[in-house]
C-alpha cells in the first residue's frame, strides 16, 4: 500500500539557514545528510512525497543527485525560494511531478507554500511551508515546515488525526 507524506523548507545547501532558523547542525553538509536519513526512514520506495517548497539551494547537478538519494515519488509544490527557477528546471533535478500553483489534497487540504488566508468559519485545512519555527493559530492551519517535526516527512495520517474538526 502507498502512503503519502507532506514536507517543505528543506532548503539544501542553504547554509545561512542553520543560523537563520537555529537548525542543531554544524555545517551545511551534516544538515543535508540528516534530512536525507530522515526522509528515508520514514518514507518508503513506493511512497508518494508532496514537497511544499523550498527544496534546494544547490545547482541542477547536486539537486538531482539529493532528490535521486530521496525515497518515493516526489511531488514539489513551488515556494518562493523555487521559482526563481523553471517548473521544467525541477522536472530535470529528478522531481516525477511540478506544480506552480497550489494542490487541493482530498477535497478538504490545500497545499501551498505560504500560508494562504483563512478564517475560522472555512471548513478547509491549509496544509503550508515558509513560515519555518513560526506557527498560525487555529485548526485551519497545519504547518509542514521541517523544524517542527525533526527534518521528517508527515504521513497524511498524521496529519488528518492532528486537525481537530469540531462540528459547530
Amino acid at each position: 500500500m502507498q502512503n503519502v507524506y507532506f514536507t517543505s523548507d528543506h532548503h539544501f545547501g542553504h547554509k545561512n539557514i542553520i543560523d537563520f532558523e537555529s537548525r542543531p547542525f554544524t555545517d551545511v553538509e551534516e544538515m543535508n545528510e540528516y534530512m536525507i536519513t530522515s526522509w528515508n526512514a520514514r518514507v518508503g520506495k513506493e511512497d508518494k512525497v508532496f514537497h511544499l517548497g523550498d527544496f534546494s539551494f544547490l545547482n541542477q547537478d547536486k539537486t538531482r543527485e539529493i532528490v535521486n538519494k530521496l525515497n518515493g515519488y516526489k511531488v514539489l509544490i513551488m515556494g518562493n525560494h523555487d521559482r526563481g527557477r523553471t517548473r521544467n528546471w525541477w522536472l530535470e533535478a529528478g522531481f516525477n511531478e511540478v506544480s506552480e500553483l497550489p494542490l487541493i489534497y482530498k477535497d478538504f487540504f490545500f497545499l501551498t507554500h505560504e500560508p494562504m488566508y483563512m478564517n475560522k468559519h472555512m471548513p478547509f485545512v491549509n496544509v503550508h511551508g515558509h513560515t519555518h519555527g513560526q506557527k498560525y493559530e487555529g485548526k485551519n492551519y497545519f504547518n509542514i515546515c521541517v523544524e517542527h517535526w525533526d527534518y521528517k516527512p508527515l504521513s497524511f495520517e498524521q496529519i488528518r488525526d492532528a486537525v481537530v474538526v469540531s462540528e459547530e
